[in-house]
């Protein structure tokens, strides 16, 4: 006798579906996934939360990776470290095409869910920048003139300004602009232009 079992959708399900859709380029809608899943509306509004709120899980779960390879493939301390990081994890975020794709389909959406202060990335991003920003206090490699927590939300902000000028300021992100952004993000952090 046949397994008439029938593989139900799960909440991963749903994640790993909605992350292939957003690298393809594809709108993400509720309704849709919940079909394509064969499950009710409700059941994906319970795991994922909203639209909004799976995005910002679908670009955590790319930006994270790379920031922890940004960690993990600098080399030094201190400024020079934080810096190193800090470039190397935007310029590669500069450069991704799912994103600019994201930001060119719909871009009031894409600023939204990039930097809105309720927004799961740019909340996320602030704390584990701070979480680096302590560690190197802590070994003694810097010593920041300011906050931790505001010269974490600076640099995340000058970071979205370069990154999303082409929504925020009608001009098209360079890499020179990054680059004026680690000058500022050295000066921040006490060290010298």
């Amino acid at each position: 006798m046949a397994d008439k079992t029938i593989s139900r959708a799960t909440p991963a399900d749903a994640f790993r579906r909605a992350r292939r859709m957003w690298l393809k380029g594809e709108r993400i809608h509720l309704a849709s996934l919940s079909d394509d899943l064969g499950i009710g509306r409700a059941t994906l509004f319970r795991w994922v939360g909203n639209k909004d709120l799976l995005i910002g899980e679908v670009l955590w779960s790319l930006y994270d990776p790379l920031r922890l390879e940004a960690i993990a493939n600098t080399p030094g301390k201190g400024v020079d470290f934080i810096v190193g990081v800090y470039r190397r994890t935007n310029s590669t975020i500069l450069h991704f095409e799912p994103l600019r794709r994201f930001i060119n389909q719909d871009p009031e959406y894409a600023l939204k869910i990039l930097t809105s202060s309720q927004s799961i990335l740019h909340t996320r991003t602030v704390e584990t920048n701070t979480r680096m920003l302590k560690e190197q206090v802590a070994s003694g490699h810097i010593k920041p003139p300011m906050n931790i927590y505001s010269l974490s939300y600076f640099m995340v902000r000058l970071a979205e300004s370069c990154l999303y000028s082409d929504i925020i300021g009608g001009r098209e992100p360079r890499n020179a602009e990054l680059e004026d952004a680690c000058t500022a993000v050295r000066i921040l952090l006490g060290g010298k232009a």
